[in-house]
């Protein structure tokens, strides 16, 4: 059976006129009556019964609009329900962010955007971890640094930049360093990079080149976080990116050190797949990273 036929059996019922019917359907009136006699043919029953004046339906044709209109309202309605879909987040978002930056500057969007979309889950990883995004399933992952991996779309994101940092109680105990050599009479806090195994050597800019130090240090941590609350303990020196600790400088809490020194910066980008790209969900998160849609 055409349902578009039935489809426009049914609007000439409502409507009780060819004319009407063939105009809201932005058909011709022989268009019209030529679909619904070849939905007769097809069936062998007469459905209207046609005068110069009027139509009507036949029983036959009265049966099959009863029993059809309902069935197409659903369609439609089916139809809408998932074109809407189409265009809102839903489902599951799997995403991986380093730790840090993920607690920091992540969490707080991740929970604007399941108010905001509340038929989307977000599970987030964030782990200093090098996930495979392919083969661990994740639609997108956060990563700073050059992206070589070519079955993949790297979007970029403002860079991150790096600030040496320390608490006025540690400075009010042990001096604050004015040259980069007088960090190596300090206790400088760093972190072991999980993919090399190596300590982290901090970044500072000198005569306007990068200048690559390894610094002492008693306390070696896997994380930023850990990094992050050392320094704010007042165990020691640390270099980190600003926005793990813009809320503690602002409050006096910590204090910058060597500004003339600063100035290096990190890439971030979002990474995913092409098979991911234009999928809502994604997009969504895109945006409320400050990136436009694909």
């Amino acid at each position: 059976m055409d349902l578009n036929a039935v489809r426009l059996l049914v609007r000439v019922a409502e409507t009780r006129s060819f004319t009407r019917a063939a105009g809201d359907l932005g058909l011709t009136q022989s268009g019209l009556s030529r679909a619904i006699s070849r939905l007769e043919q097809q069936l062998g029953v007469r459905l209207l019964q046609r005068n110069t004046r009027s139509v009507s339906l036949t029983p036959d044709g009265q049966v099959l609009v009863e029993r059809a209109a309902p069935l197409l309202a659903e369609l439609a309605h089916t139809e809408h329900l998932l074109l809407d879909r189409r265009d809102s987040p839903t489902g599951l978002l799997k995403i991986s962010t380093p730790s840090l930056f993920g607690r920091k500057v992540v969490m707080p969007l991740i929970g604007q955007l399941t108010a905001r979309h509340p038929e989307l889950c977000i599970e987030a990883v964030m782990t200093d971890r090098l996930v495979d995004i392919i083969d661990e399933g994740f639609d997108a992952v956060l990563r700073t640094g050059e992206i070589q991996d070519q079955r993949l779309i790297a979007r970029p994101l403002p860079a991150l930049h790096w600030v040496t940092v320390a608490a006025p109680d540690y400075l009010a105990r042990h001096g604050t360093p004015q040259t980069l050599e007088q960090l190596q009479q300090h206790n400088c806090l760093t972190v072991r990079n999980l993919r090399s195994g190596r300590l982290v050597d901090w970044q500072f800019m000198q005569g306007g080149k990068l200048r690559e130090i390894s610094v002492p240090s008693r306390l070696i941590f896997d994380i930023g976080d850990a990094l992050v609350e050392g320094v704010l303990g007042g165990f020691g020196i640390a270099q980190v990116m600003s926005f793990a600790v813009d809320d503690a400088l602002a409050d006096g809490r910590l204090v910058p050190i060597l500004e003339g020194f600063s100035g290096c910066s990190r890439s971030l980008s979002l990474v995913y797949p092409p098979s991911r790209q234009c999928a809502p969900k994604l997009q969504a998160f895109a945006r409320a990273l400050g990136l436009a849609a694909c």
